[in-house]
């Protein structure tokens, strides 16, 4: 007969097990379910966590969008109507507040998104199909990635743009899962869950979380202002995915560099187009796809090097604002030099870009 495992072992095997059920303990009473009813009169269900002791929790803007009553029932089933104080569908993230009075409102620590790395431990906390509280746990599967803001969900006219350095994890996340959420071994939070890739409708390996660097960038907007004003230089780039970026495109089109943003185009009116950037000026084809070249490279922004125009839009987002003046290296033909532009305010419907097309 087998005999049992000395204790001492035991106690190594589950040393993780102790540290993720320290994390739960501490972290559960901070997650709520936050309930919507919308204006159609559909009902569903997604998270939230406590922010502060001033009533202010955090969610996604897609879970309160189009609503009529927003209802938070806590860990420990106490219940609270809450008012929406700002919704941001660009980074996918709402403040909703309650009354104080009469709640034990915990607060969930804020971690460092940019100190994180692919390997990583990533624990979900949120509500999957309703189940209050539900933990999950895997690691960091990929960073830096970039989706379409919840903006293309509501379908707005600038629903373009793309959320940048978003977080990919592998922690099991299911519909209801939305505006929990994603913490670090430490129990701080490094995202806030927002969506899953997926065919059936239901897990299949692949979530996403909006980062903390810019949770702190967003929400102290919503709570004084109700919305989120983003820095904007008015450029647009060919799609760099699957084979397209200036790195891969560089020997086949005999470019200058090795790395950068490739301009395709400058908005009218825009700071890029006031600033002297140029778009492309003719199109190839490339592997069978259009590509405009002949504009600006991009290759830095205030001495920080940039790959893509994922890493671009990143920088502005967590380190800039609008009204300040960024300094971009640009390299135009064989020649490199810095062009200061001076950053204007996102524009809410869209513009004309001039571009290979005219």
């Amino acid at each position: 007969m087998p005999t049992a495992v000395p204790d001492e072992v035991i106690a190594v095997a589950d040393a993780e097990y102790l540290l993720l059920s320290n994390v739960y303990e501490r972290s559960a009473p901070s997650v709520v379910s936050v309930e919507v009813r919308r204006h159609n009169g559909d009902f569903t269900r997604g998270s939230g966590f406590v922010l502060d002791r001033a009533g202010h929790l955090v969610t996604n803007a897609h879970v309160v969008a189009n609503a009529r009553e927003v209802r938070v029932v806590f860990h420990e089933g106490d219940t609270s109507e809450a008012r929406l104080i700002g919704a941001d569908p660009f980074s996918d993230l709402a403040v909703i507040k309650v009354p104080s009075d009469g709640l034990r409102l915990r607060p969930l620590p804020i971690g460092d998104s940019a100190t994180i790395r692919v390997g990583q431990r990533a624990i979900a906390i949120g509500n999957p199909f309703g189940l209050n509280a539900s933990m999950s746990v895997g690691i960091i599967s990929g960073v830096g990635r970039a989706l379409f803001s919840a903006s293309l969900i509501e379908r707005t006219p600038l629903s373009g743009y793309q959320n940048p350095s978003i977080i990919q994890f592998d922690a099991p996340i299911n519909p209801g899962s939305s505006g929990g959420p994603l913490l670090n071994s430490a129990g701080q939070v490094v995202g806030v869950t927002t969506a899953i890739r997926t065919d059936s409708g239901v897990f299949a390996g692949v979530g996403f979380a909006v980062p903390s660097q810019t949770l702190k960038r967003v929400v102290p907007q919503l709570i004084q202002t109700g919305r989120v004003a983003y820095p904007w230089l008015g450029l647009s780039v060919s799609p760099e995915e699957n084979g397209y970026s200036v790195t891969a495109l560089a020997a086949t089109l005999n470019l200058p560099v090795r790395q950068g943003v490739l301009v395709r185009g400058v908005t009218v009116g825009s700071p890029a187009e006031l600033a002297g950037l140029r778009g492309g000026t003719a199109v190839v084809e490339v592997r069978g796809q259009a590509v405009c070249v002949g504009g600006d490279i991009i290759v830095a922004v205030n001495g920080q090097p940039i790959a893509s125009m994922n890493d671009l839009s990143a920088y502005l987002i967590e380190n800039a604002s609008v009204g300040e003046t960024v300094t971009l290296r640009v390299v135009r033909n064989q020649q490199t030099f810095d062009v200061p532009v001076r950053l204007a305010e996102r524009p809410t419907t869209p513009r004309p870009v001039r571009d290979c097309a005219g």
